[in-house]
């Protein structure tokens, strides 16, 4: 009888995932902007990598930065895509626990990385602005691989404990996942166990990362607006904001859906189901479609290389 009912749990464990509720008849039309968006991410952030790569004008600090992002969202787009395009294209909507959790390894993992990031290129623009002199001095080359470093090994520290707490859980609820992809958030709601160590550590990484940095990169524009504004002239003042704003585009597409949906799977249980799937979908596929988009238009050295090499 017991045999019976660990063989009926673990039938359960199959995840199934979710495209959007009701409208499955058009699921192969709307496979088509992911596919643009999935072609364009892949595209636009390998250029961005190979540019900077092969052009040693560009091996400084803020494009190092640069690269690090653009491989961060590589993996993203690369951990999320197939199964969204799965279910548009082929219906394939079941996932297994093994492939769910190591999903949700990647995206927790890269995501946290993305975060640290933003956060280093802030700290690059506050000491550009605020400390120029020094500022070949402060960003060398061994100081900046260290950073680098530092912040995979807190992505891959603060995500690996995620599929082994998940791991251990028997589910015998629902098992109908309410995105495309797997997030730990939503699926420790499936388990029919005790749950409370899961979302302390939750918590506990959301704080850490995504609240801590965004608390620091406040910070430092407020520093930086403080200097600039002390500029007496007014085009030098426009001039050092202008350098600024890629990465506050960045930060933006960034950090406001990750903290929206957040607060949304831990308290909004009232809130729209479909609001959650389409919020899902901006925090995972915008940034990496919107990155080397932003960076390219705003800096003039990156899109002309750009243009040079789409001509030939």
């Amino acid at each position: 009888m017991m045999s019976a009912v660990n063989d009926t749990k673990f039938k359960l464990a199959v995840f199934l995932l979710t495209g959007i509720p009701g409208q499955e008849d058009v699921h192969l039309w709307i496979s088509v902007p992911f596919c643009l968006i999935y072609v364009i991410s892949i595209v636009g952030n390998s250029v961005i990598l190979f540019i900077i790569k092969t052009d040693p004008s560009l091996h400084e600090p803020m494009y190092i930065f640069l690269s690090m992002l653009a491989v961060t969202d590589l993996g993203l787009s690369i951990s999320t895509m197939p199964t969204i395009l799965g279910i548009y294209l082929f219906n394939s909507r079941e996932i297994s626990l093994d492939s769910c959790f190591a999903q949700l390894f990647f995206i927790h993992a890269l995501s946290f990385i993305e975060s640290s990031v933003l956060l280093f290129m802030a700290f690059d623009r506050f000491i550009a602005i605020c400390n120029p002199l020094r500022y070949a001095s402060i960003l060398t080359l061994p100081r900046i691989a260290k950073m680098g470093l530092a912040l995979l090994l807190r992505g891959v520290v603060l995500a690996f404990p995620l599929p082994f707490l998940l791991k251990r859980f028997q589910y015998c609820r629902a098992n109908v996942l309410s995105h495309s992809y797997c997030l730990h958030q939503e699926v420790m709601k499936m388990a029919c166990s005790d749950i409370t160590v899961n979302s302390i550590y939750g918590l506990f990484i959301i704080v850490s990362t995504v609240g801590l940095d965004s608390l620091l990169i406040l910070l430092s524009y407020v520093m930086i607006l403080k200097t600039v504004l002390s500029i007496t002239s007014h085009a030098e003042c426009l001039r050092a904001l202008s350098t600024c704003i890629s990465h506050i585009c960045a930060v933006l597409v960034f950090y406001m859906p990750v903290i929206g949906l957040s607060l949304i799977h831990r308290f909004g249980n009232s809130s729209s189901h479909l609001l959650q799937i389409l919020l899902g979908y901006v925090y995972l596929l915008v940034p990496p479609l919107m990155n080397p988009i932003v960076y390219s238009m705003k800096s003039k050295h990156l899109r002309a290389r750009i243009i040079k090499v789409f001509i030939k």
